[in-house]
């Protein structure tokens, strides 16, 4: 089976991120998917180039693969994959908003 890597190379500074798991809520009722608020957090699996500036220099992106980030709400382009069980998104360096340590 190939690997969503193999399917999709992100461009310029954007990033392929695999969207961590919806969890059970506290008291452990699991609500249907369109009840639930999709998490802003995910896994780094492909990583773009990066960004071309001004003068025309390549300007690598401060990310690399399994680097776990936070991004913004509405950020990125939903991917379905048929042979992937999971979500992910291609998101811009931009609407990361931090490296989960």
């Amino acid at each position: 089976m190939a690997t969503v890597q193999q399917h999709i190379k992100p461009l310029g500074n954007r990033v392929l991120v695999k969207r961590s798991e919806s969890k059970v809520s506290k008291g452990g009722i699991i609500l249907p998917d369109a009840a639930q608020e999709k998490p802003r957090q995910g896994e780094i699996v492909a990583v773009g180039p990066g960004k071309m500036d001004d003068k025309g220099n390549l300007k690598p992106l401060d990310l690399k693969v399994g680097d776990v980030v936070l991004f913004s709400s509405y950020a990125g382009t939903e991917v379905k994959m048929e042979e992937a069980e999971a979500d992910f998104l291609i998101v811009s360096e931009d609407d990361i908003l931090g490296i989960l340590v």
